[in-house]
């Protein structure tokens, strides 16, 4: 399976988190799945990356060619794609993956996520996702969600398009074995059901 992970570029975060992102690295080639990711050398992309590398695992980097530049790209991929823009960068790492996990990250990772989640809902695919939720970081995120479909915002069934897992054992396992959602909900006008 190809596992598109999405996280922070920041390399100015707890241990923890690095430790959680290698981990996954380490845990999905091991297993004998490719890396599918945003190409970074630092922050928790670089440190799946690396988790990754050291289980020889298979490595498919993913960035616009601007980002060519010293110490910004990591190094160690088994094969690299550039694009010429983050759009473009979000489509090739969509069709080039079977499923998704989202590490903790910033703004960059919350609109892929978002975005991979829209396109789920919308029935364009049925790839499993998760959210790693590393130190309880996507509780506010989760609580958001909540809030929103509370007050009519969204559907609760966006809850069964993703998992929220606390380790990364639990969002392989999740990603490994969720069952294929096909075809979204049935009209548009069900996401407000």
């Amino acid at each position: 399976m190809r596992i598109c992970v999405y996280g922070a570029s920041s390399s100015e975060l707890d241990r923890a988190y690095f430790e959680a992102a290698r981990e996954l690295g380490r845990l999905l080639a091991a297993a004998g799945h490719s890396l599918v990711f945003g190409g970074g050398a630092g922050g928790l992309m670089g440190a799946c990356a690396e988790g990754a590398a050291e289980r020889g695992g298979e490595i498919l980097g993913i960035a616009p060619r601007f980002f060519d530049e010293p110490g910004v790209l990591y190094p160690g991929c088994t094969r690299f794609l550039y694009t010429d823009t983050m759009a473009e960068r979000k489509t090739a790492m969509h069709r080039e993956s079977d499923a998704f996990i989202a590490l903790p990250g910033g703004i960059g990772t919350f609109e892929e996520f978002f975005e991979t989640l829209t396109l789920k809902q919308l029935g364009r695919h049925g790839k499993p996702m998760a959210l790693l939720n590393t130190r309880d970081y996507y509780a506010p995120l989760t609580a958001l969600l909540e809030r929103a479909a509370e007050d009519g915002f969204l559907s609760r069934r966006c809850f069964e398009l993703f998992a929220v897992c606390a380790t990364p054992e639990e969002a392989l396992e999740h990603v490994l074995h969720a069952p294929v959602f096909s075809g979204g909900l049935k009209r548009l006008t069900d996401y407000n059901k």
